[in-house]
């Protein structure tokens, strides 16, 4: 099968390229092919015909995404509708990551959003992804989009930076007031790859790892996890924002995502606690 694999240098794409490396792969990032430009990701798309295109490219920076101008948006917006074009053209199926941003993130704590709930994004980013989402909607009927949230895998992320912390200062304070679920890269290329082969039903899909947890909880985790004795601190957002003096884009209070609808498809789920595990036993292991 010939699979057409965008933003290949990312963290999800190393992963979903190690997940299909079985598979007849042509891989692009930027330089190969700029997905903001309809003519030429078409003409690229006719001249390879893969079956499947999967878009790993995003402008994913939540922060420098609020002042970056129209960068964001072709790229979040625009780049997804000129693939959905280009895979309808050659009846391609396009798997495309979204994000848990596409919401308000105010849903209550005891609720997870469902994939058809009221959309409300709060940010820049946020706003260009849901338009990417409906750019692919409106321009072809087989597709794939998998919302996600709070992913972390090879390279930098999350998980790497707090074990770097706890290892370096005695205590340290992390954000208790948003709540969502931990996703490893591994676990998300696995969703695509069980999709693919399983031929679930077209349409948006909720991938994170199952359950729920803050970030406070998550590090608090990490650090048992690991050996690591630092003392992990609860903050709120606000609190976290004055005593860093940063600027933030808005996070959603509530990340969490219900995965009964991949359930449903016949895809099982690890639980966050289960991928942290696997996570740490490769990154310790460096």
């Amino acid at each position: 099968m010939k699979i057409l694999i965008t933003g290949a240098n990312g963290m999800l794409a190393n992963s979903v390229k190690s997940k299909l490396s079985n598979e007849e792969l042509i891989l692009t990032d930027v330089a190969e092919l700029d997905i903001t430009n309809q003519e030429a990701v078409i003409k690229f798309v006719e001249e390879n015909k893969p079956e499947y295109i999967i878009n790993c490219a995003a402008f994913t920076a939540v922060d420098k995404a609020e002042t970056a101008g129209s960068i964001v948006e072709k790229i979040n917006a625009d780049g997804p509708r000129n693939l959905a074009i280009a895979a309808n053209k050659i009846g391609a199926k396009l798997v495309h990551i979204s994000t848990d941003y596409v919401f308000g993130g105010n849903l209550s704590i005891d609720k997870a959003h469902n994939e058809d709930d009221p959309k409300a994004p709060v940010t820049e980013y946020g706003r260009t992804k849901l338009l990417g989402e409906q750019a692919i909607e409106e321009n072809t009927k087989e597709y794939y989009i998998f919302r996600t949230a709070w992913l972390y895998g090879e390279g930098n992320n999350f998980v790497r930076t707090m074990l770097k912390l706890g290892s370096t200062k005695d205590e340290i304070s992390v954000v208790a007031d948003q709540h969502g679920s931990p996703t490893y890269a591994e676990d998300l290329a696995e969703i695509i790859k069980q999709a693919i082969e399983k031929k679930i039903p077209y349409g948006v899909y909720h991938t994170t790892n199952e359950g729920f947890t803050t970030w406070y909880d998550f590090t608090k985790t990490i650090f048992e996890k690991a050996g690591i004795s630092c003392k992990v601190n609860p903050v709120t957002t606000e609190e976290y924002i004055k005593m860093m003096n940063v600027v933030q884009a808005k996070r959603p209070e509530n990340s969490q995502l219900s995965k009964a609808k991949l359930k449903s498809a016949g895809i099982e789920v690890p639980t966050w606690e289960d991928a942290l595990d696997r996570y740490l036993k490769v990154e310790l292991s460096k």
